[in-house]
């Protein structure tokens, strides 16, 4: 379908690092921790940080499996040279190999899963260390189809790039002169060799954006999608994604007994009181 989903990508970057720093700084901080995979979410908020707080006040973290890309660490190593911010390097091999071998019929979904959520672990123990606040690098593409780990890599204080679909990242990369070898690259979360984003989900990026800001966005029904060009299993196959994935956007729910339950009735403002 031919369909215009590309963004103001200087009104963005204005609205997007004043994000950063008015929600950084409201709670008191002025640093920032990211995890820098070598992909291009998580540069792009390397780069969006690095402009809104300086460079010097970021921290970028890589943190590789054993068998992750030595590409990856070379791309991640570009855009923290690139944007000047603080880097360093802590290998979570050690964290996870126990846990992995205590089954030797672990699928590689688990074992994504158990990398993710270990760099959050050191994610958020260097957030202590620096006194910097994590910034999120999932897209607003991932998080509707639920393709993230909940408490891993959907874990942070703030993110920027989640009202971006991943095309419009690409696009906002372009402006921001992300290293071309980031943009070019196929979208990986480097779990295991071989493994692509695309792959993994059976469908390309630019073909769910459009089917997702229809069906978000604009608020086009099943049939209205299909009536637009796309496919009925496509249709409802993404839209079972996005409603089976619900739990991953929102906090527990609370069983309500009192009068005034934490997210139902009791529901101050983040910002009470700053």
């Amino acid at each position: 379908m031919n369909l215009d989903i590309s963004i103001h990508t200087d009104l963005a970057r204005k609205i997007l690092t004043g994000f950063i720093k008015s929600e950084v700084t409201r709670v008191g901080f002025t640093r920032a921790v990211i995890g820098l995979s070598g992909g291009i979410d998580s540069a792009l908020s390397c780069a969006l940080a690095a402009e809104a707080l300086g460079p010097e006040n970021v921290l970028a973290v890589r943190m590789p499996y054993k068998s992750s890309s030595a590409d990856s660490l070379e791309d991640a190593e570009k855009t923290a040279a690139r944007f000047g911010v603080l880097t360093a390097t802590l290998e979570i091999t050690s964290m996870v190999e126990p846990v992995i071998q205590l089954d030797p019929q672990i699928s590689n979904v688990r074992k994504g899963n158990l990398m993710a959520r270990a760099r959050m672990i050191i994610l958020y123990d260097q957030s202590e260390a620096f006194k910097g606040l994590v910034i999120g690098t999932s897209n607003k593409t991932e998080i509707l189809l639920g393709y993230t780990t909940l408490w891993g890599d959907m874990a942070s204080a703030l993110n920027p790039i989640g009202d971006l679909y991943k095309t419009q990242v690409r696009q906002l990369a372009r402006a921001m002169d992300i290293p071309q070898s980031v943009i070019d690259k196929a979208p990986s979360a480097d779990l295991w060799q071989g493994q692509t984003d695309e792959g993994e989900l059976g469908f390309t990026y630019e073909e769910v954006d459009k089917l997702l800001y229809l069906l978000v966005d604009r608020r086009y029904s099943v049939d209205d999608c299909i009536e637009a060009g796309f496919g009925k299993e496509f249709v409802y196959q993404v839209m079972e994604r996005v409603r089976r994935n619900q739990f991953k956007r929102m906090l527990p729910p609370i069983a309500k007994l009192s009068n005034r339950t934490i997210g139902y009735d009791f529901l101050y403002l983040r910002d009470w009181g700053t």
